[in-house]
């Protein structure tokens, strides 16, 4: 699970890194816009972005980064207050913004949230429980480990709540920046939908899937 993080104070950088790292992610951190830009098709859970950086700013990253990624999570940090900014953010696809200083474990919280990580126990439907950290699905008492692939593809369609799940989306995240051939990703989600005594996982031809019955 690796994130992405911009910010070019050194301390705070450093010690946003060491907290998320005791939590287990994988954290690339970079000090420079362009270095963090060229890096951003690297099959990140989430990408957490400072503004006013050297090369290239955080916005424009932002921007970039929806035109071919519109799911994963961006969290903007800036000690901007200026309104036309946090528009800006919003309106280029941001999901979240904080307001510098402020508190890591509040930067670790939306983390959690937006990634679907706040819940260690995932009620998918009645008598169905998804276990994150586990890797393990539960149906009517019976309980079944879940390779990691099939994990990460489970909570990423659960984040998004019945929502389209692209192609591009699943390689970015499941694969972790990784290639995957379109059989591989297909291979993946008949092997999870058998998970499930009924048809949920609907495909969206030439886009991606959707799990919908949980939300029905």
């Amino acid at each position: 699970m690796k994130i992405l993080l911009l910010e070019d104070n050194k301390r705070l950088n450093e010690t946003i890194t060491k907290r998320l790292k005791a939590k287990d992610y994988k954290v690339c951190n970079f000090l420079d816009g362009q270095e963090a830009y060229e890096a951003i098709d690297d099959g990140y859970i989430c990408f957490v972005l400072d503004i006013n950086v050297p090369s290239i700013n955080g916005i424009d990253i932002l921007r970039k980064i929806r035109e071919f990624n519109a799911n994963t999570p961006i969290i903007i940090i800036s000690s901007s207050v200026e309104l036309d900014v946090i528009k800006d953010a919003y309106k280029y696809g941001c999901n979240d913004y904080i307001k510098k200083p402020f508190f890591i474990d509040e930067l670790e919280i939306k983390i959690e949230k937006l990634c679907n990580f706040d819940n260690d126990i995932i009620e998918v439907y009645d008598g169905c429980f998804f276990y994150f950290k586990d890797s393990a699905l539960e149906i009517d008492g019976v309980r079944e480990h879940l390779s990691k692939k099939e994990r990460l593809l489970l909570n990423l369609f659960l984040s998004k709540k019945g929502k389209v799940v692209s192609i591009d989306s699943i390689q970015n995240v499941v694969w972790e920046g990784g290639f995957a051939s379109i059989d591989s990703i297909r291979s993946l989600v008949r092997r999870v939908r058998k998970k499930f005594p009924f048809e949920c996982i609907e495909t969206v031809v030439d886009v991606g899937y959707m799990f919908k019955k949980c939300f029905d």
